[in-house]
């Protein structure tokens, strides 16, 4: 009997996984590239599908379960013409026979009991028993949550409490006598979050620029070729217009497209910029768009139409989110004027906020005579990792960024 690995794909690399589900049950009928089961990263949800036919035998990696790349997330067992012909295979380096129960380690093995899955993590915290003292009847002598409740029912001694650590000052207080509240546990990918916007403020000094842009010759543009666009599928938004722009700043900033090593200074040719795509409760996510010099206000529409349009219907893949050299942060569609800082998405050295547009009255020089108009407006800033540039690149970016939208041609 020949069975075949279903590992993580490697692509994986660089995010931390965990199963988010199994699609497919054990003895389950499986044709190729039939969902399987499901990843999930703090940016995207990726679907494994059956790399051959076959019966799902085993399950390795549960709901909730640390997924490495390369990892064994289970096993489909092949049989007849089908084991014979994947032997004569490429993906024959993936299959592999059943070990004799004799080779198999023992619990007592330090690997097996120091690889705890997150399930079993919680339900010993949760029974306070000592894994030391669970039988594990796991693949290598791995503790399964089927062993801590069944030494819970057998009622295996609970490990010894370590001496209580010292509270850190800045932990958190309890909540005022007589308050009313409610606890909302965390999920993954605010915890993601949050690790991410921590890193970046504690390795960068963050500084942020302001400047106002004046909408009106985007706004004229896209109302003569929104139709345009749209008959082709394609959504013309002002965010297109902004990496157009980001496109040109970098042509006098190009330092902003960098990334700070001890070292050195990498600074990108390829200006691949992601979107900010809120998610509502549960997160955002930051597709990229890559290689902005190189495309038309058309071409950059047509691939923020499709990439938005994955984003929030949850079918981004790996690569979508992979490879930004820039971020922009479109945060007046929620209604806020102006954001600082905004968290520079690392390993990036800046990121463009675009704050609401509203109209307000302005000051403007005609036949050199001031006038009073009333004109679109936004804040538009730029938060910067200090280490990388100053305030003359910072400055220079901005302007060059405002005078390519607000010298825009309508034709």
């Amino acid at each position: 009997m020949s069975m075949f690995d279903i590992v993580v794909p490697i692509e994986q690399e660089g995010t931390k996984a965990v199963v988010r589900s199994w699609l497919k049950a054990v003895g389950e009928s499986l044709e190729v590239n039939d969902p399987l089961v499901e990843l999930e990263t703090d940016k995207v949800t990726q679907e494994v599908p059956a790399p051959v036919a076959g019966v799902l035998e085993e399950i390795i990696l549960q709901t909730d379960d640390e997924a490495e790349p390369g990892s064994i997330l289970g096993r489909i067992r092949l049989e007849g013409d089908i084991a014979a012909s994947a032997a004569k295979s490429e993906i024959a380096p993936h299959i592999s026979e059943p070990s004799s129960q004799a080779s198999v380690p023992t619990s007592s093995s330090k690997s097996a009991k120091t690889f705890l899955s997150p399930a079993v993590r919680r339900a010993l915290k949760r029974t306070k028993i000592d894994p030391n003292a669970v039988e594990g009847t796991g693949r290598g002598g791995r503790i399964t949550l089927a062993d801590v409740e069944r030494a819970e029912a057998q009622g295996v001694p609970a490990a010894k409490a370590p001496a209580p650590a010292p509270r850190p000052s800045i932990a958190p207080s309890p909540a005022p006598a007589g308050v009313a509240s409610h606890a909302v546990p965390h999920d993954r990918m605010r915890i993601a979050i949050a690790q991410n916007m921590l890193n970046s403020v504690t390795v960068a000094p963050h500084v942020t620029a302001v400047f106002e842009l004046d909408l009106t010759a985007i706004m004229a543009h896209r109302a003569k070729h929104k139709a345009e666009y749209a008959s082709k599928g394609v959504k013309l938004t002002y965010t297109a217009y902004f990496l157009a722009a980001c496109a040109e700043a970098m042509k006098v900033s190009p330092t902003i497209n960098s990334q700070w090593f001890d070292d050195r200074l990498e600074v990108f040719d390829d200006i691949n910029i992601g979107v900010g795509a809120s998610l509502g409760d549960k997160g955002l996510v930051v597709p990229v768009v890559p290689r902005v010099q190189d495309l038309s206000l058309f071409g950059i529409a047509q691939r923020l139409t499709d990439v938005l349009a994955r984003a929030r219907s949850n079918q981004l893949s790996p690569g979508d989110v992979k490879g930004g050299t820039f971020t922009i942060s479109n945060h007046g569609v929620s209604g806020s004027l102006l954001a600082s800082p905004i968290i520079i998405n690392q390993p990036q050295s800046a990121i463009l906020g675009v704050g609401k547009t509203e109209k307000r009255v302005v000051v403007r020089e005609v036949d050199g005579a001031d006038t009073i108009q009333i004109r679109p407006m936004a804040y538009v800033s730029l938060t910067i990792d200090h280490r990388v540039v100053d305030g003359h690149q910072t400055n220079a970016w901005l302007t060059k960024f405002v005078e390519t939208l607000e010298q825009w041609s309508a034709e």
